[in-house]
């Protein structure tokens, strides 16, 4: 890609990028939110036009107005956000799109061999006749690659392959590339994880405000110089020098068991305390109730057993707390899943920005919307927590992943309200650049440090040794451990995620 400009508006996403992959190589392209990656690679997808540059594919001029010219080069892309239809069957998803003709019953039968044999070289192993929506999210990824190989992609972009997968999960889709690589096959990588990028990647091109400010082999590279090109200053991700000193017990619950629709149990007998100015991390191989966890505590879903006491309210399963009342009660909630349940996507970002707030009175002026006022607020809270670009008139789903993160926190965080007693936070940094994930959690330590309480879970047993004063670590709906942060280490941790001794 040669010199490639691509304008938004007044947004000049990419400024004369050149990238230059070489065949059989892990290229990462890394860089703040809104620094141009995913902007390039949709232009080299077919997804969106540049405004100038050229293209060279195998050393030919390439014209990619579309996905279908991109698949026709032999390059594919699986996206952050999964493309699937998750009532159709693998098999199905895999053929969507790309149907020989209307005689389907002998299009599945060649389709299956091709990629029972396109698995056994590969690696990559899905179940071909499930629905999607009841395939693990690692399987979903494997399948979103299956059908992008199977399409004869040479050329594969993955965008933030790892943001949705749990360690174990990783480590697989990471063999899985490393055999891909060895094939010939040329991976171009974006990520926000640079230890990734190190364990991985041949070449790095950093990007920086659309322009490329670093491009070269990752031999020799070191984290902390790739995240301070990625932001133009040094950057801390370790723990602050400050010591925890909690308070009163803001939140308890007692007994908690939750059983699925399917009668699955999910919750057992767990119990826990937050006190004011204290953050615990909930650390645990994913599937193991932590997701159940926040989504009872936040009122989301109620138990069948246990209690919980809040602001001086007792709950219990005839009448558990509801998602209006946590916010009456000043427990905040950041969803695991940003898109899916902390924003509504086709809304402006200030309308995302006081989702569940809109009866406050500050809002509310006998049932009309006081939209002024919360496009003001949007624009100051866009302003203190760096959301980019900062117009709230702009949809929600436009976004960066990142920038979304940051708006759906500064309304939890709520700059025009009182700040929360209790702040229930799932996955913060899932899919965000260092600058952000420096950014979030200054702000996680600032509502600790003014007497709340936050209970951080979180897949990246990083964060939570950086940010927790305390650590409950789940396993099969259980914490099977609780330990202050001076006892804990990856080991250790990672012995009570598997069920085991800590030492």
């Amino acid at each position: 890609m040669r010199r490639i400009d691509k304008r938004f508006g007044a947004v000049q996403a990419n400024r004369a990028v050149d990238l230059v992959a070489r065949a059989g190589t892990v290229h990462a392209i890394v860089g703040e939110n809104g620094a141009g990656k995913s902007t390039l690679m949709s232009v080299l997808y077919g997804l969106c036009p540049a405004d100038g540059g050229s293209i060279e594919v195998a050393g030919r001029p390439a014209r990619i107005r579309g996905p279908r010219d991109a698949i026709a080069l032999g390059i594919g892309m699986v996206h952050q956000h999964f493309m699937l239809a998750e009532r159709l069957s693998a098999l199905d998803n895999v053929m969507l799109g790309a149907e020989p003709g209307f005689l389907l019953g002998p299009a599945r039968v060649r389709t299956r061999g091709a990629l029972q044999a396109l698995m056994e070289r590969t690696g990559l192993s899905v179940d071909l006749d499930a629905p999607v929506e009841a395939l693990p999210v690692g399987a979903r990824q494997r399948l979103e690659i299956l059908k992008a190989l199977h399409r004869g992609a040479r050329i594969l972009i993955l965008d933030e392959p790892t943001a949705v997968l749990a360690p174990q999960e990783t480590a697989q889709l990471f063999a899985v590339l490393r055999q891909l690589r060895a094939q010939g096959t040329t991976l171009l990588l974006i990520t926000h994880k640079l230890k990734e990028v190190l364990a991985l990647a041949d070449h790095v091109t950093v990007m920086r405000q659309g322009a490329v400010v670093l491009d070269g082999p990752v031999a020799g590279s070191s984290l902390d110089g790739l995240a301070e090109a990625m932001v133009g200053r040094r950057v801390h991700l370790g723990r602050d020098d400050r010591q925890a000193t909690p308070g009163a017990v803001l939140l308890e619950a007692r007994g908690l068991r939750l059983a699925d629709a399917l009668g699955v149990p999910r919750l057992a007998d767990v119990s826990l305390q937050l006190r004011a100015g204290e953050i615990v991390g909930v650390a645990g191989v994913a599937g193991n109730g932590q997701s159940e966890l926040l989504d009872t505590l936040a009122g989301l879903a109620a138990p069948q057993q246990g209690e919980l006491a809040v602001g001086g309210h007792a709950f219990g399963p005839g009448r558990w707390l509801d998602p209006a009342t946590a916010r009456d009660l000043r427990v905040a909630h950041v969803p695991e899943d940003r898109q899916g349940r902390g924003l509504v996507l086709p809304f402006a970002a200030w309308e995302s920005s006081l989702l569940g707030y809109q009866r406050r009175p500050r809002y509310d002026r006998a049932g009309w919307l006081r939209g002024r006022v919360a496009r003001a607020d949007c624009a100051t809270m866009m302003e203190r927590y760096d959301v980019r670009p900062r117009d709230p008139l702009l949809g929600s789903g436009r976004f960066s992943g990142g920038n979304q993160q940051k708006l759906v926190l500064a309304r939890e965080a709520r700059l025009h309200d009182v700040a929360p007693r209790v702040l229930l936070v799932g996955q913060p940094t899932r899919g965000v650049d260092v600058g952000a994930i420096e950014f979030i959690h200054g702000r996680l330590r600032a509502t600790r440090d003014a007497g709340g309480a936050v209970l951080l879970v979180s897949s990246e047993l990083d964060e939570i040794m950086a940010l927790a004063d305390r650590v409950l670590v789940m396993s099969a709906g259980r914490i099977a451990g609780e330990l202050p942060i001076a006892e804990c280490s990856e080991p250790v941790l990672g012995r009570l995620m598997a069920g085991a001794a800590p030492h």
